[in-house]
């Protein structure tokens, strides 16, 4: 009887740590981390469903792919763009679930341009791009943050000692933003997340060296107001500053490339954005 009662207290353990796989908004009960909770909304078919393969998408092939050590494991990739005039100042990117696709290098360009800044738009999936709803789940889901960690490291270390940074990304890459900013410490001076998963932990926020821009759809069904409003709480608790400017449109309304484009809530969205990072 013993036996049996400690096998049932072992499986309702385990079952406690994992991720319910329903179709509905999932969250792991093991409270883990930001980027880990997530990439369990993956698990969701409302998720997936809500994330059409991308558009076709010319690149301008402004910029190029380049190589970079990282600690503990291979090289590193990430395209950069070479601002016009030579300086110091680099824009992060952090692409969506979807990985390092044409539309990331498009955007990376369209930014260089407008604030005239380096941007260094860094793959966290080393080479692998998705184009299915499924695959960019699986991806994403076996994204290691120690191993993206060193990626952000060896990307700024490319940069060079001199380099500081602002971050940016959209989705998967929006919590992977304010992940660069905590890791990469005083060398960030702006951080800007698009409907990504925010740090929990108030002990680490009381680290950034920065306010935060967060873009919220107001539709998001998975980054939703409580989220937001937890994060802000959280925000206060540090004593940093998060500045949410909400759109009325839903989840990846921001990339041109996704049928879920909102353009007027995106271009109004790019605007408050471009004002926060040359003030940066």
């Amino acid at each position: 009887m013993r036996t049996l009662l400690l096998s049932f207290f072992l499986f309702a353990l385990s079952g406690f740590y994992s991720c319910e796989n329903q179709d509905k908004v999932v969250m792991c009960h093991d409270p883990g981390n930001a980027t880990a909770q997530f990439a369990s909304f993956s698990n969701d078919k409302a998720f997936r469903n809500a994330h059409p393969s991308p558009l076709p998408t010319t690149v301008t092939n402004e910029g190029e792919m380049v190589e970079f050590q990282v600690a503990g494991g291979p090289n590193g990739h990430a395209y950069v763009v070479k601002a016009h005039e030579a300086t110091n100042k680099y824009l992060m990117l952090f692409h969506e679930w979807w990985g390092l696709n044409d539309y990331i290098k498009n955007e990376s360009a369209m930014w260089s341009h407008e604030l005239g800044v380096n941007v260094i738009a860094v793959d966290l999936y080393d080479g692998h791009v998705a184009t299915t709803a499924e695959e960019a789940g699986k991806l994403m889901q076996g994204c290691d943050a120690k191993r993206a960690s060193a990626i952000i490291e060896g990307a700024a270390k490319y940069a060079g000692d001199a380099a500081d940074f602002r971050t940016m990304g959209w989705c998967f890459g929006g919590g992977w933003s304010l992940q660069g900013a905590l890791l990469l410490k005083d060398k960030v001076k702006a951080c800007v997340m698009y409907y990504g998963m925010p740090e929990k932990d108030v002990e680490k926020l009381k680290t950034l060296s920065t306010d935060v821009v967060f873009i919220q759809p107001k539709q998001d069904k998975w980054i939703t107001q409580e989220v937001v409003t937890e994060f802000q709480n959280n925000m206060k608790s540090a004593g940093k500053m998060v500045t949410v400017h909400q759109y009325d449109a839903d989840h990846a309304f921001a990339n041109p490339s996704s049928p879920r484009y909102n353009e007027q809530a995106a271009k109004d969205a790019r605007v408050v954005v471009k004002a926060y990072l040359l003030g940066k």
